[in-house]
């Protein structure tokens, strides 16, 4: 058998090696879509990519076949040419498979290009298998070998190529420039391939297939697939570039809308790289665009915040969980000037195959925040001192009682309130007092550790909250406070005194509620303003108990006007002149059902706060009234009758019609009721010698009771029209004993005497004490040495026997 020379046809050969070129580039230029596609779209262009190197393999194959010159006529079998596409189809889908994968592994490589060698190696074989010629072939084992190996390298080379200009896809001059390097190395392997094989004539005659074609109608084969090659790279080509104008479009859509916001939108990738600045950036921020592109995002986090943040996209990074993606959040950010500002952040992110790209939308919330103060300090602040006020104090009690109920902890709460800051308002005016506040308020600040919280309630009255301390700190804390206010203040080169009375409650031991802690450090506070003011007072268990009495007290008040646990009892009022009974005083006692007699002394007060006083004094003015009338009914001789008005009564506008009403009840001259007022309710009131020139002009007679305990009594003597004063038993009841007490006694008559006045002393109790106002010539005198207040019967009967004393 006789070998056959064979030749090439160069033409043919550099035009496979141009198509080796052109198929090389189009399936570079197909992985990077593959890479970036999704879905639908990666599988589209899986496909396309499995034509175009498909098809291109092949055709570079059959134009190897026709540039071998045969010696003989060669025709090619038809169902065996359209068979040795397969391989080849099969072996591109594994190769743009295996790229299309978000990680590429060295295993899936190595299997990758087995595969596909087997494509080439079994496409060539088929090839040829597909001549019809009267020649045989065989192979030289070892080259054959040898070119399979070539052929594997070859595939591993390849599906690298393709896996790395995938993640290139604009970078057209690389990949053309390996598409150049590649070509003639795949045609060079095609045509070795063909060179391994041994063509030899043989006298065989071959029976042509029907089916046969020639190599004429082979190249118009060829060029039919040279057709749909460069038709798949040009649709792709017109694809890209729809997509890309598309893309174009969107992207300078998106750059419009991004610049035009005044918002900071900003892009970075996972490492924090910023890609996206836009122009809101810049003005919030200060940086350029230049500066910041490339540049990492930490520039514009303030450093204490810069570890936390880096931590955060590291965790996001790890676990995929969102605990501030898909968030507003407010946060500090950093401008160029090194100044931080409050903003307000949306952040997102999304994952590509290049990694974790964050978005942040930002908004410069300095303004906000400056209304949100300004708002914050007129619902939180006292507007006189700058301290907090009440609702933002008992917010803040709330928050430590619940803390202290966990874990076990104390806290102290100080009730404090200014001593004779009435006096500086009066004396000096409102606007020194304001500056007192607002001193006295920044002097306390400073004597107290950062935790704690002092707030004015109103007036003068200050709270303060002690977290953490015990009694001896709380008295520590109290005591620097008291001595601090006892330095005078200056005001327009005028010193200025004031003290401090602080009454302190601890938790849990004297109450575990807001009200119940406030309450009883209130009384404390009070309790120290009743021992002298100035100090500092805890809350005791006997405060605890005459609270509780106190309260029951309050209760039961109404409850006992309206059962009629109410009386009146009178004590003589006796002339020291004649020693006759010249009138009585009207004195209210309340017979508890459970208690028993409770003193005057300590329900008066607690009706005076209720308001209760008002229907009490009602009753005491109506019932007097009644019993004089029946006394005077009764044949008795005409008395005067004194009743005891409080600040409550006084200060009602419609006094002089309820006194009206209560005489013509009575049917009893006005000539015969006397109201005892005392001082300190007629200089308090501002319509004081209005109401009681009308009572006057009805003609009742008025008189000043405990004359002498009230302060700037003088200058009102000559504005009251009174008829009489009543010297209070404080003074009398020392009289022989006390020179000063003594002195004033005889004073206070004597004034009396000058301006007119009728003058009785009260609390007489011994014959000493009536001896010495007989002496000095005092008007009238009651007391115990006469007689204690008595029931109405008592007294007429006492009248009947013995009209003197």
């Amino acid at each position: 058998m006789e070998n056959l020379a064979d030749t090439y046809n160069l033409p043919f050969v550099f035009f496979s090696i141009l198509i080796a070129i052109f198929s090389a580039f189009a399936a570079f230029y197909v992985s990077g879509r593959v890479k970036t596609a999704k879905d639908a779209a990666r599988l589209r262009w899986i496909l396309i990519g499995t034509f175009a190197l498909s098809l291109g393999i092949w055709t570079i194959y059959f134009i190897g076949h026709l540039a071998f010159n045969f010696p003989v006529a060669v025709t090619y079998q038809l169902s065996m040419v359209s068979l040795s596409i397969i391989p080849v189809l099969i072996s591109g889908a594994i190769a743009f498979f295996i790229i299309s994968r978000p990680e590429i592994t060295r295993r899936s490589v190595f299997i990758g290009a087995f595969f596909i060698s087997i494509g080439i190696v079994s496409m060539h074989y088929i090839g040829i298998k597909s001549m019809q010629a009267e020649i045989s072939f065989a192979y030289d084992p070892i080259i054959w070998i040898l070119l399979a190996v070539i052929v594997f390298v070859a595939s591993i080379l390849s599906l690298y190529l393709l896996s790395y200009l995938s993640n290139v896809p604009r970078f057209y001059r690389e990949k053309f420039i390996t598409a150049i390097l590649v070509g003639p190395a795949v045609a060079g392997i095609h045509f070795t391939i063909t060179a391994a094989a041994f063509f030899s004539a043989t006298q065989q005659y071959m029976d042509f297939s029907p089916s046969s074609i020639d190599s004429n109608i082979l190249i118009y084969g060829v060029g039919a697939c040279l057709f749909i090659l460069f038709g798949i790279a040009f649709s792709s080509l017109w694809i890209k570039k729809r997509i890309k104008t598309h893309s174009k479009e969107s992207e300078l859509k998106f750059q419009s809308v991004i610049e035009s916001v005044n918002d900071a939108i900003i892009v970075a990738d996972e490492q924090g790289m910023i890609i996206q600045w836009n122009h809101g950036a810049q003005l919030i921020f200060g940086y350029s665009t230049e500066e910041m592109l490339g540049s990492n995002i930490n520039l514009v986090i303030p450093e204490r915040f810069k570890r936390a943040h880096n931590e955060g996209m590291k965790r996001y990074s790890q676990t995929k969980i969102q605990r501030v993606i898909g968030k507003t959040i407010e946060m500090t950010g950093c401008k160029k000037d090194g100044s931080e500002f409050p903003l307000e952040m949306s952040l997102g992110a999304w994952e590509t195959e290049k990694g974790i790209f964050y978005s942040s939308i930002i908004r410069d919330i300095t303004e906000r925040k400056l209304a949100e103060k300004k708002m914050n300090d007129l619902v939180y602040l006292d507007p006189l001192t700058g301290l907090p006020n009440r609702r933002r104090f008992n917010e803040r009690l709330t928050e430590v009682m619940a803390l202290a109920r966990e874990n076990g902890s104390t806290f102290a709460l100080f009730y404090m309130d200014l001593d004779q800051f009435k006096l500086v308002n009066d004396t000096l005016g409102h606007s020194t007092g304001d500056l007192l506040l607002q001193k006295a308020g920044e002097r306390l600040q400073l004597q107290l550790p950062n935790n704690a919280m002092l707030s004015r309630q109103g007036g003068d009255e200050f709270v303060l909250l002690l977290p953490g301390v015990n009694y001896k700190k709380a008295a520590n804390y109290a005591k620097r406070m008291v001595d601090a206010l006892n330095e005078p203040f200056e005001f327009g080169g005028e010193e200025v005194f004031t003290t401090l009375s602080i009454g302190i409650s601890l938790y849990p031991s004297d109450g575990k509620d807001v009200e119940t802690l406030t309450k009883h450090a209130d009384i404390a506070m009070y309790r120290m303003k009743e021992e002298g003011k100035n100090g500092l007072q805890f809350f005791t268990q006997d405060m605890r108990e005459a609270i509780s009495r106190k309260s029951k007290l309050a209760n039961g008040l109404r409850k006992g006007m309206e059962q009629g646990e109410f009386s009146v009892q009178y004590q003589p009022q006796v002339s020291l002149l004649t020693k006759e009974i010249i009138g009585v005083e009207a004195l209210v006692r309340w017979n508890h059902p459970e208690w028993g007699i409770i003193s005057p002394n300590e329900f008066i007060p607690i009706a005076e706060e209720t308001g209760i006083i008002i229907q009490i004094g009602e009753y005491v003015l109506q019932e007097a009234c009644r019993q004089n009338k029946a006394w005077h009914d009764a044949g008795l001789p005409p008395i005067r009758i004194a009743v005891n008005m409080s600040a409550r009564q006084f200060s009602q506008k419609n006094l002089a019609e309820i006194v009206e009403n209560a005489l013509k009840a009575a049917r009893l001259d006005p000539h015969y009721l006397e109201l005892e007022l005392t001082e300190s309710i007629i200089q308090s009131s501002p319509s004081a010698v209005a109401t009681m020139n009308k009572l006057k002009s009805m003609g009742i007679h008025l008189s000043i009771d405990d004359f002498g305990t009230g302060y700037s009594s003088l200058s009102y003597l000559k504005l009251f029209p009174i008829d009489t004063l009543k010297i209070d038993q404080y003074f009398i009841r020392n009289i022989e004993v006390d020179q000063k007490d003594a002195a004033l006694v005889k004073t206070i008559i004597r004034m009396a005497h000058d301006l007119e006045l009728n003058v009785i002393a009260e609390g007489v109790e011994t014959k000493e004490q009536v001896d010495f106002l007989k002496t000095h010539r005092c008007n009238q005198a009651q007391g115990y040495y006469f007689n204690r207040p008595l029931p109405s019967q008592k007294i007429e009967e006492i009248y009947r026997k013995a009209k003197t004393y």
